[in-house]
């Protein structure tokens, strides 16, 4: 019987493995990088198409089966912006700062976000943006309520434990963890002069597509899983800045 049991273990364990490297090759990558920079953008003008601002600002999908959002404008219906890297910048209309800060590069920033990410892949001729996950730990509105201070994709510090204590020449790149197109974006905006506990009012979206994000190379393990030709979706308020002390 003991033996019977085994023989069933190493079984089930196989078939395990075999579907989780199933899941894996769904995503087939393209060789050319101008390839899968060109399904990013056309993911993105499909992500704008299928998507709205909830009464909060929430990035919401429109129902297949749900008129109430019939009215509600697409996202490429919003004053938005394409920056030379690729990225978009969407600004929600009447939900900017009346006296706003103007942010400048460097910046430490208290933001109240929902981030996820996908990967953008031709499906029978269609480009679809599968495999969409949350960005862990980075939706404070459901998680803690809470703005994020300084959320490592956006700065770090030379002088971070993670950069002094890297033990790979990539690791102490600043590049290893920070995310470009979104650094970049934010600049376009104006902060907030809030306290923690005050309510949101989430003033736009900013999608990153891999290319100004990490694309191909190697990065700090956020969540576990690769961000490898993933782009960003930052759905966010800021705050308030302040200004930082050079680094």
């Amino acid at each position: 019987m003991k033996k019977i049991f085994l023989y069933i273990l190493a079984g089930s364990l196989c078939f395990t493995a075999c579907k989780k490297d199933d899941v894996v090759d769904t995503i087939n990558e393209p060789e050319d990088i101008n390839v899968q920079n060109n399904y990013d953008d056309q993911a993105i003008r499909k992500f704008m198409d299928e998507n709205y601002l909830d009464a909060q600002g929430n990035v919401r999908t429109f129902s297949t089966t749900d008129a109430s959002d019939d009215n509600e404008k697409k996202l490429s219906d919003l004053p938005h912006e394409t920056l030379p890297s690729g990225t978009v910048f969407i600004t929600r209309p009447d939900a900017q700062p009346t006296n706003g800060v103007a942010i400048a590069k460097g910046d430490s920033l208290r933001i109240m976000m929902n981030a996820l990410t996908f990967v953008a892949t031709d499906n029978n001729g269609s480009i679809v943006y599968g495999a969409k996950t949350p960005l862990t730990n980075y939706n404070t509105i459901s998680e803690t309520g809470i703005p994020v201070v300084d959320p490592k994709f956006y700065y770090i510090k030379n002088n971070n434990k993670l950069i002094k204590n890297a033990t790979t020449d990539i690791a102490k790149q600043k590049s290893y963890y920070m995310i470009e197109g979104f650094n970049e974006a934010l600049q376009k905006y104006k902060a907030f002069d809030k306290a923690d506990g005050e309510s949101y009012n989430l003033q736009g979206v900013i999608i990153v597509p891999s290319r100004a994000a990490f694309a191909r190379d190697s990065h700090y393990n956020y969540s576990g899983y690769s961000f490898r030709n993933r782009t960003f979706v930052f759905n966010f308020q800021v705050y308030k800045n302040t200004p930082r002390a050079a680094d």
